[in-house]
């Protein structure tokens, strides 16, 4: 038996939050989150600690250049393998699960690294893989597990704590590195970033059950990719938004990453420049972030695009016969516009993509973003060889600035929704 209830009579509608208001609580006060970006920052302090402690062993004379080349090499192909694997295993089981295994695996890298220093070059090249591994399956569980964990309304506080951790971690990880490396022999730093795996492996907490349908109706490892394929079909403003940050980041910043160095050298004959050029984009993708944990910005697709072509700066600044202050100015204006991009993308997807698929998705991002990287490093040192650095900078400067205003006519860009 029910009882009616009169209906209530009518009235004003309760306030409507805005677009750029943040919520009232903050993100900082939910331990389930705390947990969680313990363990995303101490994996990402252990991925770029990597690269640096073996170069410390080739200033020691533990390991040779060409060596080092072929350690970093095998890290990038275990990362670009793992982390499309990764993307499906998150989404066929627990994301947390696919969390601890990448992270155990990673920290097993790292002894297996100071064990064959100087002894074994085989053994190097297996754990350099299998350290790129865990680091390429850990990348999309962890952003699905973020949209698990964190309720919608303070997602981007969250995103934008995570990459504040990440632009510390690289302004002060150099400094700390090098101090501990006073006391500390290249093996014991080893052990110390097996260490920082093992935090990103227990810490944090637990996320949702598995989406994932029963055993007996999963399609293949690459059905499933393919299925992720799909999904990212179905945003054009994603693979917009794709395309130019992949275009950007194979293009602008390759360029700048090969040319800074030289023109720091021979133009303004300082290393000055390339350090105060660095830390100036660090500090501006500080700024960035802090920014995007308050600011919600009414057409954040088009906000966050137009902080991606900010890029372009960088190569123009460094094509042009410019006093060095407007490099590193350039190179400020970069490192905001990056975080402007990054917060809202990482938010929008977790926002937008179906649960089920959002770890593939996230892996197809990673994969071609950073996938391509490398290749585009490969094609400008011979560009510039061949026709000099201005011709080439000038040339990636536009594409910075082009592929991301192409993307914003892309339907849904305007505010990173297909329903918007």
């Amino acid at each position: 038996m029910t009882t009616a209830h009169p209906e209530p009579k009518p009235g004003p509608l309760p306030p409507q939050p805005r677009a750029d208001r943040p919520p009232a609580r903050s993100v900082l006060r939910d331990a389930r989150f705390l947990r969680l970006w313990t363990g995303t920052t101490a994996s990402g302090l252990a991925t770029w600690a990597l690269p640096f402690v073996l170069g410390l062993a080739v200033l020691d004379r533990t390991l040779t250049a060409p060596v080092l080349g072929l350690l970093l090499a095998a890290r990038t192909a275990g990362f670009l393998i793992a982390v499309a694997v990764g993307g499906v295993l998150a989404d066929r089981h627990t994301r947390r699960g696919v969390v601890l295994v990448a992270a155990l695996a990673a920290a097993l890298a790292a002894p297996l690294l100071a064990l064959g220093l100087g002894r074994s070059l085989p053994l190097m090249v297996l754990a350099a893989v299998l350290a790129g591994a865990g680091q390429g399956a850990c990348r999309p569980a962890f952003q699905a597990l973020t949209a698990e964990i964190v309720d919608p309304a303070l997602r981007q506080q969250a995103n934008a704590a995570t990459t504040l951790s990440v632009r510390a971690t690289t302004l002060t990880g150099p400094a700390l590195t090098a101090l501990l490396a006073l006391w500390l022999d290249t093996a014991t730093l080893l052990l110390g970033i097996g260490l920082l795996w093992l935090v990103a492996a227990l810490v944090p907490g637990r996320g949702a059950p598995a989406h994932a349908a029963e055993p007996a109706q999963r399609p293949s490892l690459y059905g499933e990719f393919v299925e992720g394929l799909r999904e990212a079909r179905r945003h054009p403003w994603f693979l917009a938004g794709l395309g130019a940050l992949t275009t950007v980041i194979a293009t602008g910043y390759s360029a700048t990453g090969v040319a800074l160095p030289l023109i720091s050298r021979d133009r303004y004959g300082t290393e000055a420049v390339l350090a105060a050029a660095m830390t100036a984009y660090t500090l501006g993708a500080l700024g960035g972030a802090l920014l995007m944990a308050r600011w919600r910005p009414r057409a954040q697709g088009r906000t966050a695009l137009l902080g991606l072509a900010c890029y372009g700066f960088a190569p123009l600044a460094l094509a042009l016969p410019v006093h060095p202050a407007f490099v590193v100015a350039a190179y400020v204006l970069a490192g905001i516009g990056v975080e402007l991009f990054n917060v809202p993308w990482f938010t929008a997807t977790q926002r937008e993509v179906a649960p089920d698929k959002l770890a593939r998705v996230s892996s197809l991002d990673f994969l071609l973003s950073y996938g391509l990287a490398p290749l585009g490093l490969a094609l400008i040192a011979p560009a510039i060889t061949a026709f000099g650095p201005a011709p080439v900078l000038l040339t990636c400067a536009a594409l910075c600035f082009l592929a991301p205003a192409a993307a914003t006519l892309a339907r849904g860009a305007r505010h990173f929704s297909r329903t918007a």
